[in-house]
């Protein structure tokens, strides 16, 4: 018979009951003398096994319990060849070796041996699925054991073995769910500590930026600059508030404000939708991509309805949206590619009124495979092995704030069907006077 070595808790309390009720029906239902259960401990060494005494019960005594002990599991070979002291009360006339009491007679029920010194003395392995997790004792000495009272000693000593491993193995799983807390806590103790070493140098950014913009009224294409870097400064500002309203909310379930929270993206709790022009928002959005063109040397196209009516949206929602999707134009666009942002789309999906952005480029497309799951958190398909870094969020985070402002999005990928290049992504944001 074969076995796999494991190892186990300290009995639960819970186990402990449930011994305790089985050893009960033993000496009142079947008239037991007396019985004993040893639950089996490997020894360090690992070449013989140990029992060590859980909990005894005789008809005229009250239970007795081990102390605190260490268990381990032996295979099965190790019980029939190792010299085994049962340490208990002589008066109850236990063997003192249970290797002597296998090599007598015994009896087989559901292919487990109940082993006889007498035909009043009963030794059983507590034994599930191969596994040996400890031995039940009990003796009779008026009468001997009848058939049908060894199938009843049978089951109670299945159901230990079960209920030993089901014990062991939620001990486990709590002691896995616990280490997995404190590395839990400690990451965002780490987060935390991150954070907060962002805030000084990010104040310190933001106020040598104030300083330089006073310095550069004369100068317009560096006062553009320095303001797009202010605003990328108050952008990540944001960011972090957002992530303190984060750790607080998910520690205390929920959170008090004396005045409106911050909100968190992506999460429809903190969004605030109010009548907004899309202009407004892509205006910084533009100046830091042209910007980017002029490095790559991708060509940028912009057109933009003159008077573009009001849509429904969260501002800063907004400005996630629109800067994720023009980062990933370009940065799948190669050197000498084109990016063209069109503003001022119109559309009517499901009776509503929507107005549109488009961002298309002539970058590397997307493969079919991956179109049905790039709004997912952490997919990335074929880029995962790509040169390009990234984490696979940017696009589900679109996703999810443009359905939290009632909008759709769309994509069409490849532009080109002869090249199999580029992409098209547009989001459509309802008419506040629709």
């Amino acid at each position: 018979m074969s076995s796999a070595a494991h190892t186990f808790a300290t009995p639960s309390q819970e186990f402990l009951t449930l011994c305790q009720a089985q050893t009960t029906l033993l000496t009142q239902g079947l008239k037991a003398d007396w019985s004993g259960i040893y639950l089996t401990e490997e020894s360090e060494k690992e070449t013989q096994t140990n029992l060590i005494p859980l909990l005894f019960a005789a008809q005229k005594c009250e239970f007795g319990t081990g102390e605190n002990v260490s268990l381990g599991l032996p295979k099965v070979e190790k019980i029939l060849d190792a010299s085994i002291s049962l340490p208990i009360d002589n008066s109850l006339e236990l063997p003192k070796s249970l290797k002597a009491n296998l090599e007598g007679d015994h009896k087989t029920i559901n292919e487990h041996k109940i082993t006889m010194s007498n035909p009043y003395q009963l030794v059983l392995p507590l034994i599930y699925k191969d596994i040996v997790v400890g031995l039940l004792i009990t003796q009779r000495k008026n009468c001997p054991w009848q058939q049908l009272e060894l199938e009843q000693i049978e089951t109670i000593a299945q159901t230990l073995a079960i209920a030993r491993l089901l014990d062991s193995h939620k001990q486990w799983y709590q002691e896995q769910l616990n280490q997995q807390q404190i590395l839990q806590k400690q990451e965002h103790n780490s987060l935390d500590d991150l954070f907060h070493q962002l805030r000084n140098p990010l104040t310190a950014l933001q106020i040598f930026g104030k300083l330089l913009l006073k310095r550069l009224n004369s100068d317009e294409k560096s006062t553009i600059i320095v303001e797009n870097i202010m605003r990328e400064g108050d952008h990540l500002q944001d960011l972090l508030q957002e992530f303190e309203v984060n750790k607080r909310f998910l520690k205390n379930d929920i959170v008090t404000f004396d005045t409106q929270p911050t909100r968190s993206l992506p999460s429809e709790k903190y969004l605030y939708l109010s009548p907004i022009k899309i202009i407004e928002i892509l205006e910084p959005l533009l100046i830091s991509a042209k910007t980017i063109a002029q490095e790559k040397s991708i060509e940028l196209k912009i057109d933009i309805l003159e008077d573009s009516p009001y849509v429904l949206g969260d501002p800063q929602a907004l400005r996630e949206v629109f800067s994720n999707i023009i980062d990933n134009a370009f940065k799948y666009t190669p050197l000498g590619g084109k990016v063209f942002i069109q503003v001022g789309l119109a559309s009517m999906a499901n009776g509503k009124s929507y107005q549109g952005v488009a961002i298309e480029d002539t970058g590397c497309g997307i493969p079919i495979e991956d179109q049905k799951h790039i709004f997912k958190r952490h997919y990335r398909g074929v880029q995962e092995k790509g040169e390009i870094t990234g984490s696979g969020l940017g696009l589900a985070i679109v996703k999810d704030l443009v359905t939290q402002m009632q909008g759709l999005i769309e994509f069409v990928s490849p532009i080109d069907e002869t090249s199999k290049i580029g992409s098209k992504f547009t989001v459509w944001l309802l008419l506040v006077n629709d």
